[in-house]
């Protein structure tokens, strides 16, 4: 039997590169298949696209809500604007003065002569919800308040209503903020206050609890839009 050379077997040809019938018949099916790492960048690309835009629309949203939301109902300049028809004005004016003597004692950063406003039994609760119990607890953490955070602050107040509970018991709810500089405008008051007043002995009236909450202007607005039921009768 004859040896078969080398090179007698058959050659293999070589596809031929000016040949498009040639060039696409290519083995490598990965040549068509796109990048992991390409498609890795498409899908981040994306993805900080679309946190941009909802970034970009919770903003807007807030600055809507925020320039929408004025108050409606600022409350009186004085608190005798506010003393109910048919009461006493005697006792009206009085709840008034203690008021008017507090805020004094904050301006002068007097923390005892502020703690004489409360009852010895007095409660107060801030805005973060401190809460503090007795004539003594409150006098030591505005001694502390008007050295610190509060020194040399000022209250602004508007007053919302008056009433009396029995001849001896009064409710006074206010809109009001501390300061320094320039006082703020009567739509600028950043808290609601309630403040519960009764007769002493000598016919003044002391604080018996003080309830302090912070206006969220922004959230305030949104629940109003959501469920417009929700919102006072004044704010409507």
């Amino acid at each position: 039997m004859p040896e078969i050379s080398e090179y007698s077997r058959p050659m293999t040809s070589i596809p031929n590169p000016d040949d498009p019938a040639e060039s696409n018949t290519s083995t490598d099916d990965t040549a068509t298949e796109p990048r992991p790492r390409n498609r890795r960048h498409t899908v981040k690309r994306v993805l900080g696209v679309t946190a941009l835009v909802l970034a970009l629309g919770a903003t807007g949203g807030y600055f809507y809500l925020d320039a929408t939301s004025d108050v409606q109902r600022v409350g009186a300049e004085t608190c005798g604007e506010v003393i109910p028809d048919g009461a006493d004005r005697h006792d009206g004016r009085a709840v008034c003065a203690t008021l008017d003597t507090l805020a004094d004692a904050w301006e002068r950063g007097d923390a005892e002569a502020y703690g004489r406003q409360f009852t010895e039994d007095g409660t107060y609760t801030t805005y973060i919800g401190s809460h503090y119990e007795g004539r003594a607890d409150i006098t030591a953490s505005h001694r502390a308040l008007f050295k610190g955070f509060l020194k040399d602050s000022k209250l602004a107040s508007r007053y919302l209503d008056m009433r009396f509970l029995t001849k001896d018991v009064a409710v006074l709810t206010s809109r009001g903020a501390d300061y320094t500089g320039d006082k703020p405008g009567a739509d600028e008051l950043t808290k609601v206050t309630t403040f519960t007043l009764v007769r002493d002995t000598d016919d003044t009236w002391q604080i018996a609890a003080f309830h302090n909450t912070e206006r969220s202007n922004v959230m305030e607005r949104f629940s109003f839009l959501w469920a417009p039921d929700t919102a006072p009768k004044a704010e409507k």
